[in-house]
């Protein structure tokens, strides 16, 4: 089973464990039924902000979507599990499955988490309108390589490598890279639960 599908088998497996039927959670989440059913189904996976919204309609973490185990201590992440298929690829557009990001955890074990650290690639996309997303907390986005383009309401600002960011993620936003160009970026975000 793919990292894709296991966040979409966690959802379904939780939201049927407190026995709520989909348009529950699409009432509560104020996404679409269509649009909850595809990610349970493993039609694609969205942005975080969609993913945000339904953990607080379920009443969990976002982290519980990511989870492999329940570490209380300290964990550790070494660039080769980073590396082997401990992924996942994220759509940035809601209605097309279009996987342009892949994140990697950096804290999957880690139990009770607040910050959901990740290593992101984000691929070359030609796509030049982008749709901004919003969610509670904060992101820090450290820039690793190549150069990122980050939407801010109604600002636009241009990272190269050894840049970095910090914002309230509650303003709508879209990281992406610029021109059309690759990247990899360290992100940390800080959800409230």
């Amino acid at each position: 089973m793919s990292n894709h599908s296991i966040v979409g088998f966690k959802i379904k497996g939780i939201r049927e464990s407190k026995n709520l039927s989909i348009e529950e959670i699409s009432e509560r989440s104020g996404l679409s039924i269509d649009q909850i059913a595809s990610i349970e189904n493993d039609q694609f996976l969205p942005s975080l902000g969609p993913l945000i919204k339904i953990a607080r309609a379920l009443g969990v973490r976002l982290g519980t979507f990511l989870d492999d185990s329940d570490e209380l201590g300290p964990v550790i992440c070494r660039k080769e599990d980073r590396e082997r298929n401990n992924s996942i690829s994220f759509s940035n557009n809601a209605t097309e499955a279009r996987k342009n990001m892949v994140y990697h955890s950096l804290a999957r074990q880690k139990a009770g988490r607040s910050m959901e650290p990740f290593i992101i690639d984000i691929q070359p996309s030609e796509e030049r309108t982008f749709k901004l997303s919003a969610h509670e907390g904060e992101e820090f986005i450290y820039v690793m390589s190549g150069e990122v383009e980050i939407e801010y309401g109604k600002e636009r600002y241009v990272l190269n490598a050894g840049d970095s960011i910090f914002y309230d993620s509650i303003v709508e936003h879209h990281v992406h890279g610029a021109d059309g160009k690759s990247a990899q970026i360290l992100a940390v975000v800080y959800i409230p639960f």
